[in-house]
C-alpha cells in the first residue's frame, strides 16, 4: 500500500518545461540539448514554422501538438498556448514548447514565463541560432566589422511603421545609427515605408541592404540591394516572409 501511494504521488507530480529554440529552420543548427529534450519528453507543443524532421524526434508515446501560426491564421492564441502548456506540466508530463528561431527574439518568451512562474512550474530555457546570425551566415558577411559596424540591433517590423517613440520602432531614429547594423524581423509586409523612414532619418539612400527568406533551409532565397532600391527588388522577385532584412556597410562584403 505504501509503495502504490508513493506511485500515485509521483504520477500527479508536477512535471517540467523546457522552452527550446528550433533556431532558423535547418535540424542541422539545432543544439545537441535541444535534441535530447524533444527525444525524452512527454508532450511537445510546436510552433508551425518548424522542420518537421524535428518532431520525427520525438518518442511514439510522446504527445505532439502544433500550437502555432501561418499566414496570420492562429491555431491557438498566446492566453491559450501558456494554459495548455502549464496544464500539461501540472498533469505530470515534462512538456517541451519548441520555439521557432531563438525563444528571446520576438518569440514572446517573456510571456510564457510570465505563466510557469505564476503556476509554480519548473522550467528551463534552450536558447539557440537565431535567423539574423543564419542570415548573416548565408550572405558570407560579420553583422559587426571593425572597420564598419561597431554594434548590431535587432529590431521588429511587425509593427506599423507609422507608429513612432513609445509606440513602436522610431526608423527616423535608427536611420541615424550609421556605424550599426540592422537586422529587420517580420519587415517584409512594411518594406518600403521602413527603408524610406531610415533614408529620411539620415541614412544613405545607397547604403547597402538585402532581405533573405527562409535563412538555412533549401528554400533560402535572397535579394541585395540598397536602401533606395530594396523594396523594388523584393517585389520584382517576389520574395516574401518570413524573411529577415539587413541594412549596412557589412553588406559591402558580399
Amino acid at each position: 500500500m505504501i509503495e502504490e501511494s508513493a506511485s500515485n504521488s509521483s504520477k500527479t507530480a508536477a512535471g517540467k518545461v523546457a522552452i527550446v529554440g528550433a533556431g532558423p529552420g535547418d535540424p542541422e543548427l539545432v543544439t545537441l540539448k535541444a535534441r535530447r529534450l524533444i527525444e525524452s519528453c512527454d508532450c511537445l507543443l510546436h510552433d508551425h514554422l518548424i522542420d518537421s524532421a524535428l518532431l520525427d524526434w520525438c518518442a511514439p508515446e510522446c504527445e505532439v501538438i502544433c500550437v502555432g501560426k501561418r499566414a496570420g491564421r492562429h491555431c491557438m492564441d498566446q492566453s491559450e498556448i501558456s494554459r495548455l502548456m502549464v496544464e500539461k506540466a501540472m498533469e505530470g508530463h515534462d512538456v517541451v514548447r519548441l520555439k521557432g528561431g531563438e525563444p528571446g527574439v520576438f518569440g514572446r518568451l517573456g510571456e510564457e514565463l510570465v505563466a510557469l512562474r505564476d503556476a509554480g512550474i519548473s522550467f528551463e530555457v534552450v536558447p539557440a541560432v537565431t535567423s539574423a546570425f543564419a542570415a548573416a551566415a548565408s550572405l558570407g558577411i560579420p553583422l559587426t566589422d571593425r572597420d564598419c559596424a561597431s554594434g548590431v540591433a535587432l529590431l521588429t517590423g511587425h509593427e506599423q511603421p507609422a507608429k513612432t517613440g513609445s509606440h513602436g520602432v522610431d526608423w527616423r531614429a535608427w536611420g541615424a545609427m550609421d556605424r550599426t547594423t540592422l537586422v529587420i524581423y517580420m519587415g517584409v509586409q512594411h518594406l518600403e515605408q521602413i527603408t524610406s523612414d531610415l533614408v529620411d532619418g539620415g541614412r544613405a539612400s545607397d547604403t547597402p541592404a538585402a532581405a533573405v527568406q527562409w535563412a538555412s533551409t533549401p528554400m533560402e532565397r535572397s535579394v541585395v540591394g540598397t536602401l533606395g532600391d530594396l523594396a523594388l527588388k523584393v517585389n520584382e522577385a517576389a520574395l516574401g516572409a518570413p524573411a529577415v532584412l539587413v541594412v549596412g556597410e557589412v553588406l559591402g562584403r558580399v
